[in-house]
């Protein structure tokens, strides 16, 4: 992906540095705009070493070689074109079509959609009426204008104005930049573990981390669905731009959580290990250490995907399924018992861990083996299955 990051002089503007870092790292191509004022705070030597890329200043603006004008070139290149930081004085000259410097004229001159704006500032200057309508008129016109965080600000105040996090600028290219294939799909996906409470301090679990489920809502974003992701307990933080995080503990609760949506969804990925089994008696206090053994009896859960099958209408139900000995053959039999359309058989191994790999296995009895390879791209693999059931419904 070719990205075009116009830089202007906010103080905010160190942590850039980290963004260009890390869109480099990924394989991506950059350019730079620097203004002016930006200059006085940052080099533009060091930009062009952490991003390995050219950068353009207003000196640059009329340095016409061979045909090239430097507006109109930078403006046709990019994927994806992020001021950021953004200070008042640019957003206002490019809500107004003021364009009296390298990143302004680029501003104007870019045609695409894939536009983000990222304001960072003081708290008043960010609230002021001024700067508030031209945010609103920014993103009539097609601009995706990220919110900024709330906290503690340069100048000692505290309020709205903060750079936000590099993760999330980071994600908002990702989104911008990726081709649409899930667009307008309604997706609910279950992710991580159950906890069925023993007492009030122990309870009975499994080993998913939540890591694949939490990729695929993640992924699934990107390629434009409308994403509800309900988790059991994890130590992931949710995925950025979703529309529902959900969370829950016990298998009884994810059930709730589900169901209650399921009619307004297009296509449901059971990526959660639901526990199958819960206490028949929870203890209301934390249970001594005293005889040698203690039985606990344990009594079904309700199968969720089971369910599902059964209620479903046009929604696509996608299963996933864990087992340490002829994985396939009993991925098959879930997934004609509970009217799946498509089953994901995961390793056990995989639990945990970063990397994964996954036989897709469709109703039409077809197969693809992905991996071993890391969750992300696993999830885009799922996800490449999914499109392709979501065009033929």
């Amino acid at each position: 992906m070719k990205v075009l990051v116009g830089v202007t002089g906010c103080i905010a503007l160190y942590k850039v540095l980290g963004l260009v870092s890390s869109l480099r790292k990924d394989g991506h191509e950059l350019r730079i705009i620097m203004t002016e004022s930006a200059q006085k705070l940052v080099s533009k030597d060091l930009f062009s070493a952490v991003g390995n890329c050219p950068v353009y200043t207003d000196e640059d603006a009329f340095n016409i070689k061979d045909g090239w004008i430097p507006h109109t070139e930078l403006s046709r290149w990019p994927d994806v074109f992020v001021v950021a930081p953004a200070t008042a004085n640019t957003i206002a000259k490019i809500a107004h079509g003021v364009a009296d410097n390298l990143l302004t004229m680029v501003s104007l001159a870019f045609a695409k959609d894939k536009r983000l704006l990222v304001p960072a500032m003081n708290v008043r200057m960010f609230e002021n009426p001024i700067t508030q309508e031209n945010i609103e008129k920014l993103r009539r016109m097609g601009w995706w204008v990220l919110d900024p965080a709330e906290g503690h600000l340069a100048c000692g105040e505290m309020g709205r104005g903060r750079y936000p996090e590099n993760e999330v600028v980071q994600e908002a290219i990702y989104i911008l930049g990726s081709d649409k294939p899930l667009r307008d799909l309604r997706l609910l996906v279950t992710a991580g573990p159950t906890w069925e409470s023993i007492d009030p301090v122990r309870v009975i679990t499994n080993r998913s981390s939540g890591k694949m489920g939490f990729e695929i809502a993640r992924m699934a974003a990107r390629l434009g669905a409308e994403v509800t992701l309900i988790a059991g307990p994890t130590c992931l933080r949710p995925p950025f731009f979703i529309k529902e995080y959900v969370s829950i503990e016990s298998a009884q609760q994810m059930f709730e959580e589900t169901m209650k949506r399921f009619e307004s969804v297009d296509g449901v990925i059971m990526a959660a290990a639901v526990a199958d089994y819960t206490p028949a008696l929870k203890s209301s206090s934390k249970l001594k250490k005293s005889e040698e053994r203690l039985s606990i009896e344990l009594i079904k859960t309700k199968d969720i995907l089971e369910e599902l099958g059964r209620k479903k209408s046009k929604q696509i139900l996608v299963g996933f399924a864990v087992e340490t000995e002829e994985l396939e053959t009993y991925a098959e039999q879930k997934l004609r018992k509970k009217n799946l359309d498509m089953i994901v058989a995961n390793e056990v191994q995989a639990m945990g861990s970063d990397q994964n790999t996954v036989t897709i296995i469709k109703r039409d009895g077809s197969k693809k083996r992905v991996g071993p390879d890391a969750k992300d791209r696993i999830a885009l693999a799922i996800l490449d299955e999914l499109a392709h059931l979501w065009r033929g419904s």
